[in-house]
């Protein structure tokens, strides 16, 4: 290792651990400790080029430990991503800055995926890697592997330790993907101390068993080590690798390092001097880097432009030669291409019968696949009951990596994370599915996709006590509330074939907001009223002649409900407005005098109807209306049986009317 490697790699240890001093919070341990791997990565074997981080076939980069975030924001600032300053770090963990305390996409130039909770960047990751696969399969010709790229995920024992690393390695392995690399900064340190108090088993052997590669490099000081086994890794086509490197947390401060100290909280001041003295670094200074490492940087960086300049001219040969594949490569690449579907009357058409907007949902999607070719997703083991399979699209598979339907297995957690890489990583447009009482399990990974304003699909069927004979606990009634509650979150539960139209089309339409359709297992009638005013998130799908006296609001299988009550209500008198919300979410985002045409303020009288719980419903509600909605779980039996014992019949609604 030359002098000038060892500076340059102690250079991100230096502006990290001054960087977390000054703003006296954050985790010095990861980068102190990983930066050697970081850098014989990004300098010597990462394709990259920080001239143009969106190039489509650049190697991609997760930091799944994302607590150490200053690594990463070292090494973006040192090879002049994004024109990431010196100030920027400095200003580190500020109110307003680059450099937030975890990585956030979409926020500082070169951070591929928001990461924070631990083991999601793997999952996302593996996403990476599968939309590269899959990508590679469809477009690459002989002489011209136009997508071929790595994607390489850092984290340490607590991502390891958690539970969606393995959901989402199993995979990987079952899966071949052997363009993903994972680095597993073992250090032995977790907050409360040593690992050795909760976690001894041999991850090595775990992995394996997953049909990873494993390979150790036994001092993370090593670069030479560090290059050999990454360049191992590589060699493997058959596999997914796993790079143990054993390093030291806090590496270079004799008071900190291998303490679990040295994680979460800033060195110390005198620490810090005491780090600088031992790496023997030039200057006290607080973020000083010799101008020769800044230069060592620069140099790299151009290099990297290399890389990829040689790869613009292949793919320009690739273009004139194969016309008809630059024109899809457009196409996968077109984010506005399913605005084509405004116009397709067919799309729109409402069914002729009734049917469970699962299926109607198979139906869109299955219309939707031939106009939208990169349309790539699946089920966690459920496609035949969420009616998420692609007819004749093929299973994503190693052998047949060419498939759009994906297998996720009983996974859900790991599902939505890797439906994020896929996301993430560009040129695919990507659903994933499961029971709609399964969201538990995706919930963490979903909120990411609204932090992140990556527009996952979400197909969510078995959407109320509907589910019937399976009971309680496959019967969701809070979950709708949980989704709903989040931000830039879409959440649509539709009527029948036109909403469910509609709720696809926001979905692969959007660009910045993941979406969730919540579909009922049993037949729905078509709606005359339904309309592509859904897309509004509410509107008056029945009224009446003049202002009317009362307001029923539903959203799924309840409208049909809402409707029938109407019209027993006005035989005896009562004017009555139904009002379909499908989605909430985007009822909010409309004008307050579209909002006040759906829901005057002079109607006091409002009843909201849903087989769930009424958490959110308060504030269309108001002082004076009332709910017909679940007040507590489900229960196991026939559907209709259900629906009658919890209420959900005209007379109740009628008599809750009639009580206010």
């Amino acid at each position: 290792m030359s002098n000038l490697d060892t500076m340059s790699v102690n250079a991100i240890r230096v502006l990290s651990a001054d960087a977390i001093q000054k703003a006296n919070s954050g985790h010095p341990g990861l980068p102190l400790g990983a930066a050697p791997i970081a850098y014989e990565l990004w300098a010597h074997h990462m394709n990259h080029n920080p001239a143009n981080p969106q190039w489509e076939n650049r190697d991609r980069f997760i930091l799944s430990g994302g607590h150490g975030s200053m690594l990463l924001y070292s090494l973006l600032h040192l090879f002049g991503y994004g024109d990431l300053s010196k100030e920027d770090i400095m200003n580190f963990r500020q109110m307003g800055s680059l450099t937030p305390g975890h990585p956030e996409y979409r926020h500082t130039v070169g951070v591929e995926a928001t990461t924070g909770p631990l083991g999601a960047g793997m999952g996302m990751a593996v996403g990476m890697a599968m939309a590269e696969s899959h990508l590679a399969a469809v477009f690459n010709k002989d002489e011209y592997p136009v997508v071929d790229h790595y994607t390489y995920v850092l984290g340490g024992d607590g991502c390891m330790m958690e539970g969606i690393s393995s959901e989402a390695f199993s995979l990987a392995g079952t899966l071949g993907l052997s363009k993903l690399i994972v680095f597993y900064d073992s250090n032995r340190i977790s907050i409360e101390g040593s690992t050795d108090i909760a976690f001894t088993e041999n991850v090595q052997m775990r992995m394996e068993a997953f049909g990873f590669q494993t390979i150790t490099v036994e001092d993370g000081n090593d670069l030479e080590a560090i290059g050999r086994a990454i360049e191992e890794a590589k060699a493997d086509t058959e596999r997914p690798s796993f790079i143990t490197v054993k390093t030291q947390i806090g590496y270079g401060c004799p008071a900190k390092q291998g303490k679990a100290s040295a994680h979460g909280e800033p060195l110390g001041a005198e620490n810090v001097l005491a780090l600088k003295e031992n790496l023997g670094w030039p200057s006290q200074e607080p973020f000083y880097v010799p101008e020769e490492v800044y230069e060592n940087y620069r140099n790299l960086a151009d290099e990297k432009a290399e890389t990829e300049a040689a790869w613009n001219v292949m793919f320009a040969a690739y273009c004139e030669e194969y016309p008809e594949m630059e024109e899809l490569w457009n196409q996968y690449h077109d984010t506005k291409a399913a605005e084509s579907l405004w116009d397709d009357e067919t799309f729109w058409a409402q069914s002729e019968k009734p049917d469970a907007t699962r299926n109607l949902s198979g139906k869109a999607l299955n219309y939707m696949k031939d106009k939208l070719p990169n349309l790539f997703g699946g089920s966690a083991d459920l496609a035949p009951s969420n009616k998420t399979n692609m007819s004749g699209a093929g299973d994503f598979s190693k052998e047949t990596p060419e498939g759009r339907n994906l297998h996720f297995g009983v996974r859900e957690l790991a599902m939505t994370a890797i439906g994020n890489g896929i996301m993430l990583h560009g040129g695919l447009r990507a659903y994933v599915a499961t029971f709609f009482v399964f969201s538990d399990y995706v919930k963490p990974m979903a909120r990411l996709s609204a932090l992140m304003g990556v527009p996952l699909t979400f197909v969510l069927t078995h959407d109320s006590i509907g589910v019937g004979e399976d009971g309680p606990t496959h019967e969701p009634i809070e979950q709708l509330a949980m989704l709903r509650a989040m931000s830039n979150f879409h959440v649509f539960r539709p009527c029948d074939a036109v909403e469910t139209a509609a709720a696809w089309y926001s979905a692969v339409t959007s660009e910045k907001t993941p979406t969730a359709l919540v579909l009922t297992r049993q037949n729905l009638v078509p709606m005359a009223g339904s309309s592509r005013d859904a897309l509004k998130g509410g509107y008056v799908i029945d009224d009446c002649e003049g202002m009317a006296d009362v307001i029923l609001m539903a959203s799924g299988s309840e409208v049909e409900l809402a409707v029938k009550a109407k019209a027993v209500l006005e035989s005896q008198g009562t004017k009555v407005r139904v009002v379909s919300m499908p989605c909430m979410d985007l009822f909010e985002e409309q004008t307050e005098e579209y909002k006040e045409s759906v829901l005057p303020k002079a109607v006091r009288k409002r009843v909201a109807i849903e087989a769930l719980s009424d958490f959110g419903w308060g504030r269309y509600v108001g002082l004076d209306g009332a709910y017909v909605t679940m007040k507590g779980f489900g229960a196991s039996g026939p559907a209709a049986q259900l629906f009658e014992h919890f209420g959900f019949t005209v007379d109740h609604v009628v008599a809750t009317v009639k009580g206010l």
